[in-house]
């Protein structure tokens, strides 16, 4: 199944640092996706856009992962070339991997 199955995401960002949130719909799924959405799994599926590491924080009361991808807007929104300079759909782009 994709992510967008049983959660959402929002994304904000701050410099070169993209944040992406993942919420589960059904709390009885936090479980799964936080066995399945690693840090390492997320830095590979953005693997072309991100340079530096991948953070993840967990928010279980929240149903919730919080994801920090360092140097992953370009330079951020003041010196990146990306149509997305605040890498608003990044969010969107997550819920699209498979678990």
């Amino acid at each position: 199944m994709k992510l967008r199955e049983i959660a959402h995401s929002r994304t904000g960002d701050k410099g070169n640092i993209s944040n992406i949130s993942l919420i589960v719909f059904n709390e009885a799924d936090y479980n799964l996706i936080k066995e399945k959405v690693t840090p390492e799994r997320v830095k590979e599926w953005f693997k072309d856009i991100i340079q530096g590491e991948v953070e993840r924080y967990e928010l279980p009361k929240l149903g919730a992962l919080n994801f920090v991808l360092d140097k992953a807007l370009g330079g951020g929104v003041t010196r990146s070339l990306a149509l997305d300079k605040h890498g608003k759909s990044l969010s969107s782009a997550l819920l699209e991997m498979e678990i």
